[in-house]
């Protein structure tokens, strides 16, 4: 497959072509599989459970995504500095701060809509995508993470849970460690569940500071085959005691950034 043939999606078509032909790495797009389409859940869903994402600018068709390597979080090897253990021990005692599932998704979507990322003049989470993700949201696969303080919306995450697999998307932060004080719940959240991976898509020194590797996309596609088709959380909520299981983590450099992006930058 080169540059010029990749597959057009016709309107209501929920199949993919193999996630082996994506661009290659000597292209101009590595990992650009598939163009058109549109953003149904049923997509969607199809989609995220072969590997496939969606990621296009305004004014472009849906661009679908299938790279390699493909940049993963393993939840046991989250990397906690010194410094995020300190700012997480504070949080933890703080009774004006608290880690809320759910409770401002469409807040959380549109703040990293409206987050400006390095090298970047606009954003790829574009009103039809935001639509998208609130309806899919509502059927209960879409979740955000936040991170609020005084009673106000701090920062925080949103991504797909799909069986025992978490596919993130996209972090903000309007308060310093916000947004990693809402990936560390998050891990929490998978770790008490038996969530192994999060998807991070694709390389950000960010989230490489905070232990996510790139991984062969094969390995990546084992494991969501494996994983997708398992029983989910019973329940989205964030109970305090979930803290506990960070506790063993391995502690790393981290840089402190106030804003980040699961995303490509």
């Amino acid at each position: 497959m080169s540059a010029l043939a990749i597959a057009w999606l016709e309107p209501g078509q929920t199949d993919f072509p193999a996630v082996e032909d994506a661009l290659g790495p000597g292209s101009d797009a590595p990992g650009l599989l598939a163009a058109g389409g549109d953003l149904s859940t049923q997509r969607l869903r199809a989609a995220y459970a072969q590997g496939i994402f969606p990621w296009y600018g305004k004014g472009q068709p849906v661009l679908w995504w299938s790279p390699d390597p493909r940049m993963v979080l393993e939840t046991s090897r989250l990397k906690v500095s010194r410094s995020l253990r300190k700012t997480l021990r504070r949080f933890r005692r703080d009774p004006r701060c608290e880690i809320r599932i759910d409770s401002a998704f469409g807040r959380v979507i549109r703040a990293c809509a409206a987050t400006p990322r390095a090298g970047q003049s606009g954003t790829w989470i574009v009103p039809e995508m935001v639509e998208a993700y609130e309806r899919w949201h509502r059927l209960g696969e879409v979740h955000s993470v936040e991170t609020w303080i005084d009673g106000e919306l701090a920062g925080g995450l949103y991504g797909i849970g799909m069986g025992r697999m978490f596919f993130g998307e996209s972090m903000f932060a309007w308060q310093t460690d916000a947004s990693k004080i809402a990936l560390c719940a998050l891990v929490a959240f998978c770790l008490r569940h038996d969530i192994e991976m999060i998807d991070c898509q694709q390389r950000t020194e960010h989230l490489a500071s905070l232990g996510a590797h790139e991984v062969p996309r094969a390995r990546f596609l084992a494991h969501v085959r494996r994983v997708v088709p398992l029983p989910p959380p019973a329940r989205w909520i964030f109970e305090p005691a979930l803290w506990d299981q960070l506790d063993a983590l391995p502690a790393g450099a981290s840089r402190d950034s106030v804003t980040s992006s699961m995303q490509p930058a």
